[in-house]
Protein backbone atom coordinates (compact mmCIF):
# COMPACT_ATOMS: atom_id res chain seq x y z
CA UNK A 1 0.00 0.00 0.00
CA UNK A 2 2.82 2.39 0.92
CA UNK A 3 4.51 1.69 -2.42
CA UNK A 4 1.30 2.52 -4.32
CA UNK A 5 0.99 5.82 -2.46
CA UNK A 6 4.60 6.69 -3.23
CA UNK A 7 4.13 5.82 -6.90
CA UNK A 8 0.97 7.95 -7.01
CA UNK A 9 2.78 10.92 -5.43
CA UNK A 10 5.60 10.59 -7.96
CA UNK A 11 3.16 10.48 -10.90
CA UNK A 12 1.26 13.49 -9.56
CA UNK A 13 4.51 15.45 -9.06
CA UNK A 14 5.63 14.78 -12.63
CA UNK A 15 2.14 15.58 -13.94
CA UNK A 16 2.25 18.91 -12.12
CA UNK A 17 5.54 19.68 -13.90
CA UNK A 18 4.01 18.76 -17.27
CA UNK A 19 5.53 15.29 -17.63
CA UNK A 20 4.07 11.80 -17.77
CA UNK A 21 5.47 8.47 -16.52
CA UNK A 22 4.65 5.30 -18.43
CA UNK A 23 5.35 1.69 -17.53
CA UNK A 24 6.77 -0.28 -20.46
CA UNK A 25 5.43 -3.84 -20.48
CA UNK A 26 7.97 -6.64 -20.83
CA UNK A 27 6.46 -7.66 -24.16
CA UNK A 28 7.03 -4.12 -25.43
CA UNK A 29 10.66 -4.20 -24.34
CA UNK A 30 11.18 -7.52 -26.11
CA UNK A 31 9.87 -5.98 -29.33
CA UNK A 32 12.86 -3.66 -29.31
CA UNK A 33 15.06 -6.67 -29.81
CA UNK A 34 13.21 -7.33 -33.06
CA UNK A 35 14.38 -4.00 -34.42
CA UNK A 36 11.20 -1.91 -34.56
CA UNK A 37 11.66 0.67 -37.35
CA UNK A 38 12.39 4.14 -35.94
CA UNK A 39 12.61 2.76 -32.40
CA UNK A 40 14.13 6.02 -31.10
CA UNK A 41 10.78 7.77 -31.64
CA UNK A 42 8.78 5.44 -29.37
CA UNK A 43 8.23 7.08 -25.93
CA UNK A 44 6.48 4.63 -25.34
CA UNK A 45 4.26 5.12 -28.43
CA UNK A 46 5.43 6.39 -31.81
CA UNK A 47 6.04 10.12 -31.25
CA UNK A 48 7.10 11.72 -34.56
CA UNK A 49 7.10 15.22 -33.05
CA UNK A 50 10.41 14.29 -31.43
CA UNK A 51 12.03 14.97 -34.80
CA UNK A 52 10.92 12.29 -37.26
CA UNK A 53 11.40 12.91 -40.99
CA UNK A 54 11.32 16.48 -42.26
CA UNK A 55 9.39 17.80 -39.26
CA UNK A 56 12.49 18.89 -37.36
CA UNK A 57 13.60 21.42 -39.93
CA UNK A 58 10.15 23.01 -39.91
CA UNK A 59 9.96 23.00 -36.13
CA UNK A 60 13.38 24.69 -36.03
CA UNK A 61 11.75 27.63 -37.82
CA UNK A 62 8.98 27.97 -35.24
CA UNK A 63 10.54 27.06 -31.91
CA UNK A 64 12.39 30.31 -31.24
CA UNK A 65 9.23 32.41 -31.55
CA UNK A 66 6.29 30.31 -30.41
CA UNK A 67 4.65 29.13 -27.20
CA UNK A 68 3.20 26.14 -29.06
CA UNK A 69 4.84 22.91 -27.95
CA UNK A 70 6.48 20.33 -30.22
CA UNK A 71 3.57 17.92 -30.26
CA UNK A 72 1.09 20.70 -31.08
CA UNK A 73 3.38 21.95 -33.84
CA UNK A 74 3.36 18.42 -35.27
CA UNK A 75 -0.43 18.57 -35.50
CA UNK A 76 -0.20 21.90 -37.36
CA UNK A 77 2.50 20.52 -39.64
CA UNK A 78 0.38 17.47 -40.47
CA UNK A 79 -2.88 19.35 -40.94
CA UNK A 80 -1.27 21.98 -43.14
CA UNK A 81 0.08 19.28 -45.44
CA UNK A 82 -3.35 17.62 -45.49
CA UNK A 83 -5.01 20.94 -46.36
CA UNK A 84 -3.17 21.16 -49.67
CA UNK A 85 -5.73 18.71 -51.05
CA UNK A 86 -8.64 20.94 -49.95
CA UNK A 87 -10.13 24.00 -51.60
CA UNK A 88 -9.36 27.36 -50.00
CA UNK A 89 -6.61 29.20 -48.18
CA UNK A 90 -4.99 28.73 -44.77
CA UNK A 91 -5.79 31.03 -41.85
CA UNK A 92 -4.12 31.58 -38.51
CA UNK A 93 -5.92 33.60 -35.85
CA UNK A 94 -3.54 34.53 -33.05
CA UNK A 95 -0.03 34.98 -34.41
CA UNK A 96 1.96 36.50 -31.52
CA UNK A 97 5.64 36.50 -32.63
CA UNK A 98 5.03 34.48 -35.79
CA UNK A 99 6.57 31.11 -34.91
CA UNK A 100 3.83 28.78 -36.13
CA UNK A 101 2.93 31.19 -38.93
CA UNK A 102 6.50 30.92 -40.23
CA UNK A 103 6.24 27.12 -40.14
CA UNK A 104 2.98 27.24 -42.13
CA UNK A 105 4.38 29.78 -44.60
CA UNK A 106 7.43 27.62 -45.30
CA UNK A 107 5.24 24.56 -45.89
CA UNK A 108 3.02 26.49 -48.30
CA UNK A 109 5.99 27.86 -50.21
CA UNK A 110 7.37 24.36 -50.59
CA UNK A 111 4.14 23.18 -52.18
CA UNK A 112 2.52 24.03 -55.52
CA UNK A 113 -1.02 24.40 -54.12
CA UNK A 114 -1.08 28.15 -54.72
CA UNK A 115 -2.63 28.76 -51.31
CA UNK A 116 -2.29 31.99 -49.35
CA UNK A 117 -1.69 32.28 -45.63
CA UNK A 118 -3.94 34.84 -43.88
CA UNK A 119 -2.72 36.02 -40.48
CA UNK A 120 -5.00 37.73 -37.95
CA UNK A 121 -3.72 39.43 -34.81
CA UNK A 122 -3.62 42.81 -33.12
CA UNK A 123 0.19 42.52 -33.29
CA UNK A 124 0.06 44.72 -30.17
CA UNK A 125 -0.91 42.23 -27.47
CA UNK A 126 -4.11 40.86 -25.98
CA UNK A 127 -7.29 42.86 -26.66
CA UNK A 128 -10.05 43.48 -24.10
CA UNK A 129 -10.90 40.31 -22.14
CA UNK A 130 -13.72 39.14 -19.90
CA UNK A 131 -12.40 38.78 -16.32
CA UNK A 132 -15.33 36.50 -15.45
CA UNK A 133 -13.97 33.71 -17.64
CA UNK A 134 -10.68 34.73 -19.28
CA UNK A 135 -7.39 34.17 -17.47
CA UNK A 136 -5.49 36.56 -19.74
CA UNK A 137 -5.73 40.33 -19.45
CA UNK A 138 -5.62 43.18 -21.93
CA UNK A 139 -2.08 44.11 -22.94
CA UNK A 140 -0.44 40.72 -22.37
CA UNK A 141 1.81 39.39 -25.16
CA UNK A 142 2.57 42.93 -26.30
CA UNK A 143 6.25 42.16 -26.94
CA UNK A 144 5.64 41.85 -30.67
CA UNK A 145 4.71 44.00 -33.67
CA UNK A 146 3.54 43.64 -37.24
CA UNK A 147 6.93 44.78 -38.57
CA UNK A 148 8.94 42.26 -36.52
CA UNK A 149 6.57 39.42 -37.42
CA UNK A 150 6.69 40.31 -41.11
CA UNK A 151 10.48 40.48 -41.14
CA UNK A 152 10.71 37.11 -39.40
CA UNK A 153 8.20 35.23 -41.57
CA UNK A 154 9.20 36.76 -44.93
CA UNK A 155 7.41 35.08 -47.92
CA UNK A 156 5.42 38.28 -48.59
CA UNK A 157 4.12 36.82 -51.84
CA UNK A 158 2.30 34.11 -49.86
CA UNK A 159 1.33 35.84 -46.59
CA UNK A 160 -1.46 38.40 -46.10
CA UNK A 161 -1.64 40.28 -42.79
CA UNK A 162 -4.89 41.43 -41.18
CA UNK A 163 -3.95 43.55 -38.17
CA UNK A 164 -6.72 44.42 -35.72
CA UNK A 165 -9.18 42.79 -33.38
CA UNK A 166 -11.43 39.86 -34.20
CA UNK A 167 -14.07 39.93 -35.68
CA UNK A 168 -13.43 43.43 -37.13
CA UNK A 169 -10.39 42.11 -39.02
CA UNK A 170 -12.67 39.66 -40.87
CA UNK A 171 -14.52 42.50 -42.62
CA UNK A 172 -14.46 42.24 -46.44
CA UNK A 173 -13.56 38.52 -46.28
CA UNK A 174 -17.13 37.24 -46.46
CA UNK A 175 -16.44 35.46 -49.76
CA UNK A 176 -13.34 33.68 -48.48
CA UNK A 177 -12.89 29.92 -48.88
CA UNK A 178 -10.86 28.28 -46.15
CA UNK A 179 -9.18 24.87 -46.18
CA UNK A 180 -7.58 24.99 -42.74
CA UNK A 181 -7.69 27.44 -39.83
CA UNK A 182 -5.46 27.47 -36.76
CA UNK A 183 -7.24 29.31 -33.93
CA UNK A 184 -4.97 30.34 -31.06
CA UNK A 185 -6.59 33.46 -29.59
CA UNK A 186 -6.89 32.35 -25.92
CA UNK A 187 -10.08 34.21 -24.92
CA UNK A 188 -13.69 33.10 -25.14
CA UNK A 189 -15.27 35.84 -27.27
CA UNK A 190 -12.52 35.79 -29.88
CA UNK A 191 -12.68 32.00 -30.16
CA UNK A 192 -16.47 32.15 -30.58
CA UNK A 193 -16.14 34.90 -33.21
CA UNK A 194 -13.66 32.73 -35.11
CA UNK A 195 -16.08 29.80 -35.06
CA UNK A 196 -18.96 31.98 -36.19
CA UNK A 197 -17.09 33.45 -39.15
CA UNK A 198 -14.73 30.69 -40.25
CA UNK A 199 -16.79 27.50 -39.96
CA UNK A 200 -19.45 28.52 -42.52
CA UNK A 201 -16.62 29.34 -44.96
CA UNK A 202 -14.71 26.11 -44.51
CA UNK A 203 -14.58 23.97 -47.62
CA UNK A 204 -16.11 20.52 -47.36
CA UNK A 205 -13.25 18.40 -46.07
CA UNK A 206 -11.66 21.42 -44.41
CA UNK A 207 -10.84 21.68 -40.72
CA UNK A 208 -10.14 23.98 -37.80
CA UNK A 209 -7.76 23.29 -34.92
CA UNK A 210 -8.19 25.08 -31.59
CA UNK A 211 -4.88 25.35 -29.78
CA UNK A 212 -6.32 26.42 -26.43
CA UNK A 213 -9.26 24.02 -26.13
CA UNK A 214 -7.88 21.91 -23.29
CA UNK A 215 -5.72 24.53 -21.58
CA UNK A 216 -6.79 25.34 -18.00
CA UNK A 217 -5.57 28.92 -18.51
CA UNK A 218 -7.97 29.27 -21.47
CA UNK A 219 -11.14 27.65 -20.13
CA UNK A 220 -13.23 30.14 -22.08
CA UNK A 221 -11.83 28.76 -25.33
CA UNK A 222 -13.37 25.35 -24.65
CA UNK A 223 -16.66 26.94 -23.63
CA UNK A 224 -16.76 28.95 -26.86
CA UNK A 225 -16.14 25.91 -29.07
CA UNK A 226 -18.65 23.75 -27.20
CA UNK A 227 -21.30 26.48 -27.26
CA UNK A 228 -20.91 27.08 -30.98
CA UNK A 229 -21.00 23.42 -32.02
CA UNK A 230 -23.71 22.27 -29.61
CA UNK A 231 -26.69 21.17 -31.71
CA UNK A 232 -24.57 20.88 -34.86
CA UNK A 233 -23.50 17.62 -36.44
CA UNK A 234 -19.84 18.59 -36.15
CA UNK A 235 -18.20 17.23 -32.98
CA UNK A 236 -14.90 18.66 -31.63
CA UNK A 237 -12.27 15.91 -31.48
CA UNK A 238 -10.17 16.49 -28.37
CA UNK A 239 -6.50 15.52 -28.61
CA UNK A 240 -4.07 14.57 -25.81
CA UNK A 241 -2.07 17.66 -26.82
CA UNK A 242 -4.84 19.91 -25.46
CA UNK A 243 -5.94 20.87 -28.95
CA UNK A 244 -9.31 20.11 -30.51
CA UNK A 245 -10.07 19.59 -34.20
CA UNK A 246 -13.33 19.95 -36.10
CA UNK A 247 -13.91 18.75 -39.67
CA UNK A 248 -16.40 20.10 -42.19
CA UNK A 249 -18.15 17.02 -43.54
CA UNK A 250 -20.90 18.64 -45.59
Amino acid sequence: MARKKINKLIREAFHFLGFGIYRLPKSFIRLQENRIPDWDYYRPLFSPWLGYGEFERYYDIAKRRTLVSRDRCWILYSLCRQSFAQDGDIWECGVYKGGTAALLARLICGNSSGKMLHLFDTFEGMPETDPRIDYHRKGQFADTSLDTVRSFIKHDDTVIYHPGTIPESFIDLEKARIAFAHVDVDIKQSVFDCCEFIFPRLSVGGFMVFDDYGSPSCAGARQAVDEYFTGRETIPIVLPTGQAIIFKSK
